[in-house]
């Protein structure tokens, strides 16, 4: 005897509820962001062993979603990381511009998938307008293609991977139907201070870490085109525009003019700094970056979108498309843009409605005025934190900031102490064998109140170091 069918009882979702949830999570931000102010920059003790009632077994029946929205923000709202208030100064990660975030929810509401345009015409079409625009913006050439990826680390992937396809490509290698094996020789030359994110591109697209030529970098971490060694045709370059330490950002026109004489391919990592495209007094530090093959950029650093907003820009429009070619017999291919020609995965949000947003909001002139903004905040910081006798170990030309305490011991006992103030939050690396604070100011909410503040918590936590030591 069959089993009957199962009455569906729907408790969880239902369109009557959909708008009185959205509603709550508006409520719910809505208190979050009034408290920016008098929240810890870095979640408290308490607030992280709260996290430990979220963590149960599987439930066997269905919860009440506003009970489970109610939850969520209580416990995960208080062990949130506060990136957004202005005083948040680790990594190099953006702030949120309100209509960018507003933009993003109406997106998320929409729930778009976008690989082909018949799955997203409105994302299809922003797509369209924001590689022009970006294109303009950035000052790059007219023709550049635009895919839109999660982040840098994606979108240098991209770029190499467009780059090694068409330098073999150019040496009658289809390594997409062949493979890497018996494939001629790519060579990989980056500078001495390239970041992780170029390594962990280079390993995933078979290239081996090991193999890269190293190409020493001056005292601010910018490569140095005299000591190249010889190019060819089977070469890949990475520049480097805003080291992840200093801010400097690589002499590009000179490493392209070299590339160029033997057909090398340049690729620039410019996550955070290749905004500086947009500030004219940058423009000598920026002379010749037009010039190279492609481009990483992030959206979600200097430009404030919402996270996880990337783009790969490659003056070789067909490059990159044939890099990310695929088919089957269920794809629906049109006259307009399909998005996944533009990137490695098929499947992907509509990363374009929250940066459209943005750029229509902000105009070029907005943009110009949101770079400027940082970059003088960066300096305001290191000049008031020189003048309470901190060190300032680089030359501050974007928004980073390397600053100690003289002493290792006392630097890194300083940052502690600044980590777990509240106040502030920054993060430690190493610049010339000596321990820093790397400060990266990224979030258009920093202003001069926010600096004092933060000030305020490194000259207290020094004391505190200096007290605990004697």
């Amino acid at each position: 005897m069959m089993a009957k069918n199962p009455t569906p009882v729907i408790r969880w979702a239902d369109r009557k509820s959909f708008s009185s949830l959205l509603d709550q999570a508006r409520q719910f931000a809505g208190e979050y962001i009034d408290r920016l102010e008098q929240r810890p920059v870095f979640p408290t003790d308490a607030s992280l062993q709260a996290m430990n009632k979220l963590d149960e077994p599987l439930p066997e029946t269905s919860s009440n979603p506003a009970f489970v929205l109610e939850q969520l923000y209580e416990i995960g709202s208080q062990a949130a990381v506060t990136q957004t208030a202005g005083r948040y100064f680790g990594f190099v990660n953006g702030g949120l511009l309100p209509v960018g975030l507003a933009a993003k929810w109406l997106g998320d509401v929409w729930d778009q998938n976008t690989a082909h345009y018949v799955m997203s015409p409105i994302n299809s079409q922003l797509e369209e307008i924001c590689e022009r625009w970006i294109a303009s913006l950035l000052r790059l050439p007219a023709q550049t293609a635009v895919g839109f990826v999660s982040g840098t680390t994606i979108a240098n992937f991209a770029g190499l991977c467009a780059g090694r396809n068409e330098l073999l490509q150019r040496r009658g290698w289809d390594v997409a139907r062949k493979g890497l094996y018996g494939a001629p020789r790519i060579r990989v030359i980056v500078g001495a201070d390239a970041h992780a994110a170029v390594y962990k591109s280079i390993s995933m697209l078979g290239l081996g870490s090991e193999n890269v030529e190293l190409v020493a970098a001056d005292d601010q971490g910018r490569m140095r085109p005299d000591q190249m060694p010889k190019l060819d045709e089977g070469v890949l370059i990475v520049a480097q525009a805003g080291n992840v330490n200093s801010g400097a950002i690589d002499p590009v026109g000179q490493i392209c003019e070299r590339a160029k004489s033997v057909g090398a391919w340049v690729h620039v990592d410019g996550a955070f700094g290749l905004w500086a495209r947009v500030v004219p007094a940058l423009g000598d530090a920026c002379e010749g970056i037009e010039n190279a093959d492609s481009w990483s950029v992030d959206a979600h650093k200097t430009l404030n979108v919402p996270y996880d907003s990337g783009m790969i820009l490659c003056r070789h429009r067909e490059a990159l498309t044939n890099a990310f070619k695929a088919s089957a017999s269920y794809f629906q291919w049109s006259e307009h843009r399909d998005s996944m020609n533009f990137r490695p995965s098929m499947s992907g949000r509509a990363r374009a409605i929250e940066l459209w947003a943005v750029l229509k909001t902000l105009g070029r002139e907005g943009v110009q005025c949101l770079v400027e903004q940082l970059c003088e905040n960066a300096r305001e910081f290191a000049r008031r934190l020189s003048d309470q006798e901190f060190q300032i170990h680089n030359d501050v030309v974007f928004n980073q900031v390397l600053v100690s305490c003289g002493e290792d011991t006392l630097t890194n006992a300083t940052l502690q102490n600044i980590q777990k103030s509240g106040e502030c939050w920054c993060g430690g690396s190493t610049w010339h064998g000596k321990a820093v604070i790397r400060i990266s100011v990224c979030d258009w909410a920093t202003t001069t109140k926010e600096i004092e503040r933060s000030v305020r918590a490194f000259v207290k936590a020094r004391a505190a170091a200096r007290e605990h030591d004697s």
